[in-house]
């Protein structure tokens, strides 16, 4: 952590800015905080700043995660955790359910399903993703937003020892 404490702005931002998705302002806020004594503090300053954030930036922040199984681009992290997953053989048919979820996710939801998919399968993705189109808008937003940050905590783990 002591070298992550003297990095400048923008080196902190290029080292931990990304472990949220596409959302490079909490790294930004968390640099603010910054002396931290490890990687555990650092990912809770980090949540702690989503937590306080307008609920248009947190919506924003879940907008910005990918829809699981897609074949769409996606960033390296997502890739290679998808890939992890098994999301990335998906037969046809096992497409066409992925994107029939996801679709009525969305629809209902307004933002991706999101799941740390990180030691988990297709099959209990599917499971969850099954269960989870069930819950109401608020409860949702809660389970969504908690699965970022264990995806942000996997993401930190990679990077700092």
């Amino acid at each position: 952590m002591e070298k992550i404490n003297l990095m400048t702005k923008e080196e902190f931002i290029g080292k931990v800015g990304w472990v949220f998705e596409h959302s490079p302002w909490i790294g930004e806020k968390a640099w603010e905080r910054l002396p931290l004594t490890s990687r555990e503090k650092l990912l809770e300053q980090m949540i702690a700043i989503v937590e306080e954030s307008e609920k248009s930036l947190q919506l924003s922040l879940l907008r910005a995660h990918p829809d699981l199984g897609t074949r769409l681009k996606l960033t390296e992290a997502s890739k290679k955790e998808q890939a992890g997953a098994g999301l990335d053989q998906l037969s046809k048919k096992e497409f066409a359910v992925f994107t029939s979820l996801n679709e009525a996710y969305v629809k209902k939801f307004e933002f991706p399903f999101i799941k740390a998919v990180k030691g988990q399968s297709k099959d209990t993705i599917l499971s969850a993703m099954k269960q989870r189109v069930t819950l109401n808008q608020e409860e949702e937003f809660a389970v969504a937003l908690q699965e970022v940050y264990k995806i942000a905590g996997f993401r930190l783990n990679d990077i700092i020892l």
